[in-house]
């Protein structure tokens, strides 16, 4: 009867261990889910934006290059955004164009114009995790985020630069993504991604992006004013500065067409 009363015991124990634990992990998936959706609900209806960036690559030498570079952007209600990146400077680049259709789920849409071979090329969703004109960001990391494209895990809270940070595992859907996860740190009090960790393929972390000197407009979006991509297995590095920032610009969908890459000015 002892005996009886232990195994009932022992498999009980195991049972509401196996729910406790169930729970938990369901828990951290809503919670990481939730977390996501906050992000994107709060920078929702901008409309579009225009910015000029200042593009800085940096070598494991410390040997530096200078891209100068103006941005749109469009709000796409039910879907992705789209963005056009044309660059002006230097003289061996100038006139330059990428221009991307992020999707709420499947594969981006991604077209580059080379002036030097006059025309235009597609990105492959195979080649996404490519780097993007010799920096440390890839053709995947230009994607406006989409909640639907991962799936989440919160892991913890920490301090952090804005306060207290919300830490959440990402992990992309896309087999063809260049990473296995991605760790985000988004400051409790307004949701802004002041940090990522990104993992590649076989879960070393490859690299880490720093977001700092958020900006408020229109009283609603943040936007940060520099940006820094660490490749810790290369040792290289690629600053982002920006400036100029403007919403409600009165563009639209013909704004973004790929006929219209070589007459970009």
């Amino acid at each position: 009867m002892i005996t009886k009363h232990l195994t009932s015991a022992l498999i009980a124990g195991i049972v509401i261990a196996s729910i406790s634990g169930f729970t938990f992990a369901d828990a951290a998936e809503d919670k990481g889910l939730a977390i996501a959706q906050q992000i994107k609900l709060r920078d929702e209806g901008w409309i579009d934006m225009t910015a000029s960036m200042n593009m800085v690559l940096r070598n494991k030498n410390g040997q530096e290059s200078v891209r100068q570079i103006r941005m749109k952007v469009l709000e796409v209600a039910d879907d992705g955004d789209k963005s056009l990146s044309i660059f002006d400077r230097p003289k061996d680049v100038k006139g330059t164009a990428f221009l991307s259709f992020s999707h709420t789920s499947g594969a981006d849409d991604q077209w580059l114009y080379l002036p030097a071979l006059k025309r235009v090329k597609r990105i492959a969703s195979r080649n996404k995790s490519g780097p993007f004109m010799g920096s440390e960001f890839s053709f995947e990391d230009l994607a406006s985020f989409e909640i639907d494209k991962y799936s989440y895990k919160f892991i913890k809270e920490e301090s952090c630069s804005m306060g207290t940070c919300f830490v959440v595992e990402q992990y992309p859907t896309d087999k063809n993504s260049g990473y296995t996860k991605r760790i985000v740190w988004v400051d409790k009090a307004e949701y802004r991604v002041l940090k990522t960790a990104f993992y590649d393929r076989k879960n070393s972390l490859l690299k880490t992006l720093s977001a700092e000197d958020y900006q408020q407009y229109k009283g609603k979006f943040w936007r940060p004013n520099a940006m820094k991509m660490v490749n810790h297995q290369s040792k290289k590095s690629t600053d982002l500065t920006w400036d100029s920032y403007q919403f409600g610009n009165g563009l639209s969908a013909a704004d973004f067409n790929q006929n219209t890459l070589k007459r970009v000015r």
